[in-house]
């Protein structure tokens, strides 16, 4: 990143260890019992599209599925706690210490400081970078026996929340192969180990030897179900136990006790090119503001299933609400005649398209000529990075990639970030981007990144629309689904029917 990373080395940082779970299971049951000989049955929204890589969007379908974990995960509170890492402390403002726990890996080597060590070395040296690590240079060495020590280049406060992303997970040496490529199947440490995946469908076995006790399912077979409407039939008709991510439009047919709804980190929002084309004038950019109207997004197309978007943030980021700052210094709206635009979207989430169409409708009467164009999520983010299009309808889930809000401001909007839609290079924003990403101490670092928030805003270069709740469709005789906010996990060792 071009902003500095000269952070203050402060110990009380929020991210100490908690013994507390990253979210709530749907009963209180004990992951421990061996249950039934049966399996799961799982439909997923998006498929793999990188042959199950960890290092890209593939990360987060292993780590739902219950194959991967990291050092940490995050607790309800966004704070890390243990996951393969016991404890740690900070020795420096560059380095921190890690514990491992006893674990072993599926193919039933041993979880040990040397190979935690590994694992870490080939994300960082991974080509593209995961997205937890944009912009980060990252060394790690065992240190002792049950210890792997990690070394930033430069002072990095969020390091132990940045090490839960699902992109750093620990596998085994087996996994790492020639010309970089990684091999998950049996080689990481989670309950359910992956035995064959690809194309549309992928099957899981139970890992006996878990670390946190045996599964109480004895395997996932999991589909990939890309149409809404199609994954909830597999619900509704008993093909699967547990459809993700129903869309608003099917909510309404599933039973009271099927549908799952909870609060999201993500955020659906408009990003404007600021690069090219007519939204590279803030004055344009800030008509488009003034055309949508987001009550109508949250009521309509999301039927109640989301909130009106009031930041790059949304409430589900618990603190996040009570320190937001109003932005200062935006432009003033433009007339605008006639002005053509293109919008884009993806349809792998059923409402965008629904959004794109009354967006251009919104934008239509205030004056934009507007083409929607719609494509499958994997065929259209790179056209949208490199800044073909003039406007772009994206959901981010803000707590995904890093944990760390700082980071998400920091890949998305400064000059350098690696997930830049809108192209926006605004020094301001660097600047206090950058002031966050020095803050250590909590509520110092949670003002400043809501400060950098409100320069985000200020461009006119997003503008949010709504924040989203999930609706999961599970089978009123399946038990502890993990109801996850970050939308990192969905099946557990204590997940059964």
């Amino acid at each position: 990143m071009r902003y500095a990373r000269r952070r203050q080395l402060v110990s009380a940082l929020l991210l100490a260890p908690l013994l507390s779970g990253c979210f709530a299971a749907d009963d209180n049951s004990s992951p421990s019992g061996s249950g039934a000989d049966t399996r799961l049955r799982v439909a997923l929204a998006f498929p793999p599209a990188e042959n199950f890589s960890p290092y890209g969007s593939d990360a987060t379908l292993l780590s739902r599925l219950g194959v991967t974990e990291g050092l940490t995960r995050l607790d309800g509170n966004g704070a890390a706690s243990p996951a393969l890492a016991e404890s740690w402390r900070q020795e420096n403002e560059h380095t921190w210490l890690f514990t491992l726990r006893e674990a072993r890996f599926q193919d039933g080597t041993e979880l040990t400081p040397a190979a935690a060590a590994t694992a870490l070395t080939h994300a960082a040296q991974a080509d593209p970078a995961p997205a937890a690590l944009s912009g980060v240079k990252l060394t790690a060495e065992p240190a002792g026996k049950r210890q792997v020590r990690v070394t930033t280049a430069d002072p990095d406060p969020a390091l132990p929340l940045r090490l839960s992303s699902p992109s750093l997970a620990v596998l085994s040496a087996k996994a790492y192969q020639e010309k970089g490529t990684v091999d998950p199947a049996s080689t990481a440490t989670g309950p359910f180990a992956l035995a064959k995946g690809g194309g549309n469908r992928a099957t899981l076995d139970r890992f006996d030897d878990y670390w946190g006790g045996r599964a109480r399912a004895s395997g996932i077979d999991a589909r990939f179900i890309a149409d809404g409407t199609a994954r909830t039939n597999a619900l509704r008709t008993g093909e699967v136990d547990i459809a993700e991510a129903v869309p608003v439009a099917q909510t309404s047919s599933l039973d009271k006790d099927t549908a799952r709804e909870l609060a999201t980190t993500r955020t659906t929002s408009l990003l404007l090119n600021t690069r090219s084309g007519p939204f590279k004038d803030p004055k344009v950019r800030a008509a488009a503001r003034a055309a949508v109207d987001t009550a109508v997004l949250a009521k309509d197309v999301y039927e109640g299933h989301a909130d009106r978007g009031q930041g790059v943030f949304g409430p589900a980021l618990t603190w996040a609400a009570g320190k937001r700052v109003a932005p200062e210094g935006r432009a003033r709206a433009a007339r605008v005649h006639g002005t053509a635009i293109t919008l884009a979207t993806y349809d792998n989430r059923p409402e965008l398209p629904e959004v794109a169409q009354v967006l251009q409708q919104q934008l239509k009467k205030a004056g934009f000529a507007v083409k929607v164009v719609v494509r499958e999520s994997s065929r259209i983010e790179g056209d949208a990075l490199a800044g073909k299009f003039d406007a772009f309808v994206g959901a981010r889930n803000t707590m995904l990639d890093t944990g760390d809000p700082v980071s998400v401001l920091a890949s998305d909007f400064t000059c350098d970030g690696s997930y830049n839609l809108a192209l926006l290079c605004d020094k301001r924003v660097d600047r206090a981007v950058a002031e966050a990403g020095s803050a250590g101490e909590p509520a110092k670092r949670q003002d400043a990144t809501m400060a950098a928030e409100a320069e985000v805003l200020r461009t006119d270069a997003t503008i949010p629309l709504v924040h989203q709740r999930i609706v999961h469709g599970v089978r009123a005789s399946v038990h502890g689904v993990l109801l996850d906010p970050y939308e990192r996990t969905l099946i557990g060792p204590g997940t059964r029917r």
